[in-house]
């Protein structure tokens, strides 16, 4: 018998009733030990999938909105098994978690991984913009130049632009990938503008709404679901501190500063910074004209405060990788900055996990 798997159940389970103030923790344990000796795996009632997922949010150590974890709404879908069944799923899961703009906090839970029978989706998060590189230049986003690749190995073709939503792609049991061509109905964008500088529109920026991370492994109680698609809603530091002014991203701060008018030359006259700002304020206020959801890093860090003690109110230590924590913007005006934390992974817990199209390879 798997002892180790055993184990992992156990303490999970007598965590979860414990908290949950339900009784019987010792009989379902017994049960799981028999499965796992008949089968060598166990399955998880839904009440325990839903406390699992919003635990391994409450102990992501990397995420400074976990103050809202108990509010995530868990989706069963284990039941699934061919991929277009699984794209449907991910469709409504979009719809719901999307919102209107009125963004969910949501996760989509896939049949486990048991031996080589394991659902992947291929892409890193559900919507991303494609990256093309031309002639030793790169049109649109840099970080998705090789899964871009990827897909036009499996046939899809994009249009060339800085903005071009990349396919759903799915792999059930290592067989052959499937891609989805990603309806707009199912997207949800925000055109990026100013409040003062009228120029800015002209740059032709916008962003998606929703961040659904899809490439991570959850794993509860010793069982991995390396299916787990989950969304919160973005800081604004997200896209206007890192994808679009990271130089190995879209470069844009050259650019603002420039339209800014500001000296670009000398690092003395802080126009990386002053571009940053205006940059993060644009995308403030285009998702707040949008009534698009969406949390300013002093807000957020100020609700990781929160966090922290109510954690501490339950006897809980929260636990923190502090250079994920720390927003990219102005950090030492936020608490975090001044704080501690303990980098411990405990599990339940979201792991990364090698990409899907390297496997295959």
């Amino acid at each position: 018998m798997n002892r180790e798997l055993l184990q992992k159940a156990e303490q999970f389970i007598f965590e979860c009733y414990e908290e949950l103030g339900r009784q019987g923790a010792g009989e379902r344990v017994k049960e799981i030990e028999r499965s796992i000796e008949d089968s060598g795996t166990y399955q998880h009632t839904f009440e325990e999938l839903e406390y699992g997922a919003k635990v391994a949010w409450r102990n992501s150590n990397r995420c400074i909105g976990r103050l809202f974890w108990n509010s995530l709404q868990v989706f069963d879908q284990r039941h699934l098994q061919d991929e277009k069944e699984i794209r449907d799923a991910v469709y409504e899961h979009m719809n719901y978690a999307t919102n209107g703009g009125r963004i969910r906090s949501t996760i989509s839970v896939f049949k486990p991984k048991q031996g080589n029978e394991e659902v992947r989706f291929w892409n890193h998060q559900l919507i991303r913009y494609a990256g093309y590189e031309i002639n030793g230049e790169v049109v649109g986003d840099p970080a998705s130049v090789d899964f871009t690749r990827q897909c036009e190995a499996l046939g899809w073709q994009g249009g060339g632009g800085r903005f071009d939503v990349l396919p759903l792609v799915v792999q059930v049991d290592g067989s052959k990938p499937q891609w989805f061509e990603i309806p707009e109905e199912h997207i949800l964008e925000v055109p990026l503008r100013h409040p003062e500088y009228k120029w800015f529109s002209d740059f032709g920026l916008k962003w998606y709404a929703v961040p659904f991370i899809s490439d991570m492994r959850l794993e509860i109680g010793g069982i991995d679901y390396t299916a787990a698609p989950f969304n919160g809603w973005y800081m604004e530091t997200e896209i206007g501190a890192r994808n679009l002014a990271d130089e190995f991203r879209y470069n844009l701060l050259p650019n603002v500063a420039e339209a800014m008018g500001l000296n670009t030359r000398r690092n003395s006259s802080l126009w990386k910074d002053r571009a940053l700002i205006e940059l993060n304020q644009a995308v403030l206020y285009s998702f707040k004209q949008d009534k698009v959801s969406m949390v300013d890093h002093h807000s957020a860090a100020q609700q990781f405060q929160l966090f922290e003690k109510k954690e501490r109110t339950c006897g809980r230590e929260p636990t923190g990788d502090w250079t994920w924590l720390i927003p990219p913007v102005s950090p030492a005006s936020t608490h975090i900055f001044h704080s501690s934390y303990t980098d411990r992974m405990d599990t339940p817990n979201f792991f990364y996990q090698t990409n899907a199209y390297e496997k295959t390879l």
